[in-house]
């Protein structure tokens, strides 16, 4: 073989392989699609909920009792406290109103500190409260002072509770004879308004001059 025919054959070997390595491996390269990637899974944003606002317990209207201006007489207040399921846990909510300290110039005739820690009715309609020592131990004594404090839980429940037809006051759970030695506390006592201020009893304005 003459070397123009060697060159022209070793010419027409690397066409041929360029064209079988365009055909076979660089155009399969340019015309292929792309595989698609899957995507990653997306979070879903979940909102989260606005705390839920906690319905107000229902409320209904009774009358407690304070001391008067002059302190002699008991006076009538309306006041906004919890709605019981009966009667007995309204009585509860009514004495636990009753004991709740006052701000000045209001005063109450319970003493300081005392505390509601039983409470039940029988089947008579009588109620039976069952307060802390301190409703003794922390008395100012005096039977007008005694009779105030013994009425203002008395006529608080009868007065607002048809179905308590009388009120007993116990002590860390026993009968007791007084608070501070005037009013026997031996028997369930009835409603008596004799010491509530009325319109008629409260004391007049003073004249404007």
């Amino acid at each position: 073989m003459t070397r123009t025919r060697f060159i022209v054959a070793l010419g027409f070997t690397v066409l041929a392989v360029s064209i079988a390595w365009v055909l076979f491996v660089g155009l399969p390269r340019w015309t292929a699609k792309p595989v698609p990637q899957p995507e990653e899974p997306r979070t879903a944003t979940v909102a989260e909920p606005e705390p839920a606002t906690a319905p107000s317990a229902p409320h209904i209207k009774a009358r407690l009792y304070y001391l008067s201006d002059d302190g002699l007489r008991l006076r009538p207040e309306e006041r906004e406290i919890l709605l019981g399921a009966g009667t007995a846990e309204q009585a509860r909510h009514i004495v636990e109103a009753q004991l709740e300290p006052v701000q000045a110039p209001m005063a109450s005739a319970i003493p300081q500190g005392t505390k509601l820690k039983e409470l039940f009715i029988s089947d008579k309609g009588e109620a039976y409260v069952d307060l802390s020592s301190e409703v003794s131990t922390n008395h100012t004594g005096g039977s007008l002072d005694e009779i105030l404090t013994v009425y203002t839980l008395v006529d608080a429940l009868t007065d607002n509770l048809p179905a308590v037809t009388a009120v007993q006051i116990l002590i860390d759970g026993k009968e007791v004879d007084t608070l501070a030695g005037h009013v026997d506390l031996r028997r369930p006592l009835a409603k008596n308004m004799t010491w509530v201020e009325t319109a008629a009893s409260a004391p007049s304005a003073p004249a404007a001059r």
